[in-house]
């Protein structure tokens, strides 16, 4: 996306979930992996932070940005580690630099969310009527996953800080001598 935007400028803004959408989907669809991946013991890690990570991703790039074109207009640590080089000051950053980012991020797919929210509202989609005079209101479901999305980003935030504690207690600090 970088490279469209500095190679067309704004032009590319129109039609760069075009180009690379399909490429997008399938690289979140293979992310669901970690997942199995957490299960077996092949990674380590607690697996609903990671479930409510991938959840949010699938949710804001299948459900909302997938589904209302009016939406899309506006939308390496981990391998070196794998293969054994551990770089301090790169775990330093890869654990510190999520913390403001992170809730960033959150309030970017929130917004991105509330600003389709007028268009699932007008146009109906994924909203259904059922038997029994009960109907799905999408925009309801959307707003209730809003809350959720807060919700757990508390979670994940705190699991998150917990392994940057514990990560960064096996280096060495240095202190200053009185």
């Amino acid at each position: 996306m970088t490279v469209r935007f500095f190679s067309f400028g704004k032009d590319s803004m129109v039609d760069t979930f075009y180009a690379i959408g399909l490429v997008m989907q399938l690289c979140q669809s293979i992310s669901l992996l970690e997942l199995l991946h957490i299960y077996v013991g092949i990674e380590s890690n607690h697996l609903l932070p990671r479930l409510l990570q991938l959840t949010e991703r699938i949710i804001i790039l299948f459900v909302v940005i997938t589904s209302q074109e009016e939406v899309q207009e506006k939308y390496t640590n981990s391998m070196l580690s794998v293969i054994g080089i551990s770089y301090t000051v790169l775990i330093w950053l890869n654990q510190t630099l999520w913390m403001p980012i992170y809730p960033l991020c959150v309030l970017a797919e929130a917004f991105a969310i509330y600003q389709s929210l007028p268009y699932f509202e007008s146009f109906g989609t994924y909203s259904t009527k059922l038997p029994f005079d009960l109907s799905i209101y999408f925009p309801y479901v959307l707003k209730i996953y809003l809350m959720m999305l807060f919700i757990g980003m508390y979670f994940i935030y705190s699991h998150l800080y917990s392994e940057r504690r514990d990560v960064l207690r096996v280096f060495p600090i240095k202190q200053k001598r009185m």
